[in-house]
């Protein structure tokens, strides 16, 4: 006797391992295909482009530095400047910063400081000055003191200072040997100067060499003074002060 399988409606007959179908199998899933939008992928691709590129502009824009000049060392106002004193540095500023280009190195030597200078600062257009300490209708006068002639503050250009007159000790003893009573003592005459340079002090005695600019009328009297050896300075008051 024959026996027949007949496929159930809808079903597709699946034959199994040994020999007829064991089980009807599902009817194949259709698959719809997306819409592709060509005016969306290119609106994408045009935002990413954009994107890289701005990001591109800002890096390259952070990152351009220039070649400027910065302050070597510790330089008081009024000095000359030279070329130790300035040192070249790659840095990226804000348009807005004045600084002195490093190419203009070899043009600043010999000009002087307006203001005081800090090493590791940045240097300014308007911290140099080509104007001389030493003023027209003026002269500059060295003026050689002991330790115990000026003060233990250190001088630096620009500051005003006033040279005194202090007593000849040889008079003095001339006059106290002699037996005659002694005088009232005058006022000392005092001299307004600017300081213009300092020396380094001398190893052995400690003397210091301070230039000082003084009316030319006063120059030669002032020189006459310090060959005796008769002087002091003493810093004058700041303007505005107390």
């Amino acid at each position: 006797m024959s026996t027949t399988t007949t496929a159930t409606q809808g079903r597709a007959a699946v034959p199994g391992p040994g020999g007829p179908a064991d089980s009807p199998a599902p009817a194949p899933r259709v698959v719809r295909q997306r819409r592709r939008r060509p005016g969306l992928i290119a609106l994408s691709v045009a935002l990413i482009a954009a994107g890289g590129l701005s990001g591109a502009l800002l890096f390259t824009a952070s990152g351009q530095r220039s070649s400027v000049l910065v302050v070597a060392r510790d330089v008081p106002v009024g000095a000359t400047l030279t070329e130790a004193d300035m040192a070249p540095a790659s840095l990226a500023l804000d348009p807005v910063v004045k600084a002195v280009p490093a190419a203009k190195r070899a043009g600043l030597v010999g000009q002087r400081a307006a203001v005081a200078l800090k090493a590791g600062s940045l240097l300014s257009p308007g911290q140099i000055t080509a104007v001389s300490l030493v003023k027209t209708g003026e002269q500059l006068v060295g003026v050689a003191l002991k330790p115990s002639q000026l003060p233990a503050s250190r001088l630096a250009p620009g500051q005003k200072v006033l040279i005194v007159s202090t007593p000849d000790p040889a008079q003095a003893g001339a006059a106290a040997a002699g037996g005659k009573p002694a005088d009232p003592a005058p006022a000392p005459k005092t001299l307004a100067a600017t300081v213009v340079a300092v020396g380094v002090a001398a190893p052995a005695t400690g003397v210091v060499v301070v230039d000082v600019a003084v009316p030319a009328a006063d120059g030669p009297v002032l020189a006459s003074r310090v060959a005796t050896g008769a002087v002091a300075l003493i810093v004058a008051a700041q303007e505005g002060g107390s």
